[in-house]
């Protein structure tokens, strides 16, 4: 919820410190509390050139994120500003200002690679901010998109010519913003007025030739067509004049250029409306908690000296998210049998039907959380405790009824117990009366409402534990012949088999029932598995459509502009991923 934050203004994610990337532990607790799907807005480009004013812009004040008011570069490392989304209700929105690129107080042009590679890791809008025209010199900026390939990786491990198709970098890339700050041409082509965007189309538009310098000025423009195919640029003129600048955080609207001011609007308006969600290949839509993960994996792997590799990212996320899964799973199970069960249960198919109810609802919130559970290692585990606790409730069920049952009796037959003591049956006829006294209680007893399972069990346990005492009884008897005694043994030895019997009949129906039970319950986890493989599919499907029908977009443009050469590259690609999506679907298996 928007009451999670309590941002009053920016504060450091990550900085750099002798060359090591430090994570600002006080902005990972506070993403570890946003609980709401965020948006993450990266702006990066060379240092002092406004970055930091659009982004106070997209935070609603005009003060937060550093300007600064000399040639000097202000932001350092990574900062963020996580405030409510002002358009998408029960989302963040979270955006990253960047250290400016190309600061010569660095002298090492490493840091900004990494910077440029963690804006373009965690963000789903990605601006890239420069000062004029797209000319060569914005361009050869801009070098870094070029490096994008040896400071990232999709997969742990790439195809089998070592080389990762573009395909499996715009799965997870951002949606690239180019905004142009004190723009000062007119928007025109052969004459004709264009828009910002066309503008931005033409300049990436290829150089025919073979020479070095024509696949340099190639290169980055090749880049950001492959990597970013969903691209807008925005044009600004001059906010104010030169002495004012180093005072904008000061200055209200009416004191800014108007045309800035509404250039300046609507840029935020088309970020508001047109970020998306930051999601994760296989839809994984990423919360506070999340990003805070990424943040730790990529810049672990950087300080390791290793690249950051979204899959190996996605697994450690996955790694958090499942094992929290299987925990909301079990509280779930938890609070629910504690509610709804009753103990002891009259019968254990009553026990064993609330379970599985309980059950499938516990599998369905262990699914909605889990993500990239590799072998269903973490739904076997929710499949072992759920059937502990199935078993566990089965022995406390049976110890709820032994108890109850076991006090039962000794209320009920208290009476029988002091007649034996005042020794009411030792005298003629007393064996009929003792009888008689047994059946009575046992009617009784049994009258008795939800005694549960063990009820036969115990009561038998009891008979059998008076049979030394109606022995006694029956022997002594004289009312009774010689030959009657024998046939009321044997009569009580036919009754005490008829109820072993019954008692083994019970046991085999309960042996059946658990059986049963357990099949049930693995049916359940197949049937849940089968049915978040068949989403999952689905949404990798439309993801790979997305990417599919932005290369043949791209495959149209190179062959209108007559690249033969980049056309059979993607052309190649294009094949590969067109037999990934026509892969037969695999079945699921839980053993």
């Amino acid at each position: 919820m928007a009451s999670e934050i309590h941002m009053s203004g920016p504060e450091c994610l990550i900085e750099i410190i002798n060359g090591r990337l430090l994570v600002n532990p006080k902005a990972l607790k506070i993403l570890s509390a946003i609980q709401q799907p965020i948006v993450v807005v990266a702006i990066v480009g060379l240092y002092r050139t406004g970055k930091s004013y659009l982004m106070n812009k997209l935070a609603g004040k005009n003060k937060g994120f550093s300007l600064g008011s000399t040639v000097q570069s202000h932001t350092k490392g990574i900062w963020m500003w996580c405030v409510p989304h002002p358009k998408k209700p029960d989302h963040t929105l979270v955006l990253l200002d960047t250290e400016g690129l190309g600061d010569v107080e660095k002298g090492d042009n490493q840091n900004d690679s990494w910077i440029f590679a963690l804006a373009v890791l965690l963000s789903s809008t990605f601006v890239y901010n420069s000062m004029g025209t797209i000319n060569q010199q914005a361009m050869d900026q801009l070098h870094y998109v070029t490096e994008l390939t040896d400071r990232i990786r999709a997969k742990v491990s790439p195809e089998v010519d070592g080389v990762e198709d573009s395909a499996d970098f715009v799965s997870f890339f951002p949606d690239f913003v180019w905004t142009l700050r004190d723009f000062s041409l007119d928007l025109e082509a052969d004459g004709q007025s264009i828009t910002a965007d066309e503008y931005l189309e033409n300049s990436l538009k290829l150089k025919k030739g073979t020479s070095q310098k024509d696949k340099n000025f190639n290169l980055p423009r090749l880049c950001i067509r492959k990597f970013f195919p969903k691209k807008k640029c925005f044009i600004f003129d001059r906010p104010t004049n030169r002495k004012k600048l180093g005072q904008l955080e000061k200055l209200c609207d009416d004191e800014l250029d108007s045309e800035f001011v509404q250039q300046a609007a609507v840029f935020c308006s088309y970020i508001f409306r047109n970020s998306n969600t930051k999601t994760l290949s296989g839809g994984i839509k990423v919360n506070g908690p999340c990003l805070e993960t990424l943040v730790q994996t990529y810049v672990n792997a950087i300080n390791s000296g290793n690249l950051p590799c979204m899959e190996n990212a996605v697994l450690a996320l996955a790694e958090i998210e499942n094992a929290a899964a299987v925990k909301k799973a079990i509280a779930h199970y938890d609070q629910q049998m504690g509610q709804k069960l009753q103990l002891p249960t009259e019968t254990l198919q009553e026990l064993l039907d609330l379970h599985r109810t309980i059950e499938k609802e516990a599998i369905e919130v262990f699914m909605r959380r889990s993500l990239k559970d590799i072998d269903h290692l973490f739904q076997k585990e929710l499949a072992a405790q759920l059937d502990k606790k199935r078993d566990d409730f089965c022995n406390k069920n049976l110890k709820a009824s032994s108890d109850h049952c076991s006090a039962l009796l000794k209320d009920i037959f208290s009476p029988l117990e002091e007649g034996v003591k005042e020794g009411i049956y030792s005298k003629p006829g007393g064996y009929r009366l003792f009888i008689e006294k047994i059946q009575e209680l046992k009617k009784k007893y049994l009258q008795e409402p939800r005694k549960g399972i063990q009820a036969e069990e115990i009561l038998q346990e009891y008979l059998k534990s008076k049979e030394s005492v109606s022995g006694a009884i029956l022997q002594t008897d004289q009312t009774l012949s010689e030959k009657e005694k024998l046939i009321e043994v044997e009569h009580v030895k036919a009754e005490s088999a008829q109820a072993a019997a019954k008692m083994l009949e019970e046991m085999q129906i309960k042996n059946q029932q658990m059986m049963e039970q357990k099949e049930k319950s693995y049916q359940e986890h197949v049937q849940q598995l089968t049915e978040k493989m068949e989403r999952d599919r689905a949404q990798l499907l439309q993801e790979q459509k997305r990417t599919l029908s932005l290369k043949l977009q791209e495959q149209t443009r190179l062959l209108q502009e007559g690249f033969q050469e980049e056309n059979r590259r993607l052309h190649n690609e294009i094949q590969t991923l067109q037999k990934k999506m026509n892969e037969p679907r695999q079945g699921c298996c839980l053993i």
